[in-house]
């Protein structure tokens, strides 16, 4: 067989597009689908952590004189305009007055003041992001709610952002345009 013969065809051609000649068509701009990406509820700054474990007399309890002392000489500026979880990863009874203590120093530097685990200051910070969320913007709109992103988000807050959305949607799906979840679908008046 010579070159550019074909076993099974003949002669076979060879065919050279140019893309700069055809426009690429977004199928999802034009459907009139809301996507919405849940890495926007996460903060790209750090959750900064006040451990009490490290102020525990003996890593059983709080001295109040001791725990006065690592108050008044910690740098509290560096919590500034950042969300702050205080916790104690100790097993150790604390007092509320000491998380009272660290309230009333942090106030005047962090964003946000979260008393938990880190994990769960992490929830609540999403939480109130969607919380923040105009969600007269959706009114009768099809959303879908993305659920592979790059940062981890905990599925408490897709149960959230369906709730806040449940009472202007027409229509909430899961997943990527190109395949999703049917979640909810306003019934029809």
């Amino acid at each position: 067989m010579g070159q550019g013969d074909d076993e099974r065809r003949g002669a076979t051609r060879t065919r050279f597009l140019v893309m700069s000649d055809f426009e690429i068509e977004n199928k999802v701009a034009k459907s009139g689908l809301n996507v919405i990406e849940m890495d926007e509820f996460v903060s790209d700054e750090a959750l900064l952590q006040i451990d009490i474990k490290d102020q525990l007399w003996e890593g059983i309890a709080l001295k109040e004189k001791d725990f006065r002392e690592y108050l008044s000489t910690h740098d509290w500026s560096q919590y500034q305009d950042k969300a702050v979880a205080v916790f104690c990863s100790a097993d150790a009874i604390i007092p509320n007055w000491a998380f009272m203590l660290i309230a009333s120093r942090l106030e005047s530097f962090a964003s946000d003041i979260y008393f938990d685990t880190p994990a769960e200051a992490e929830k609540s910070h999403i939480e109130k992001a969607i919380d923040a969320l105009d969600a007269s913007e959706y009114e009768d709109a099809r959303i879908i709610i993305k659920g592979c992103g790059k940062k981890s988000v905990h599925y408490s807050a897709y149960g959230k952002l369906t709730e806040k959305l449940m009472p202007v949607a027409k229509m909430i799906m899961f997943g990527e345009p190109c395949s999703t979840v049917p979640i909810y679908k306003k019934k029809k008046a």
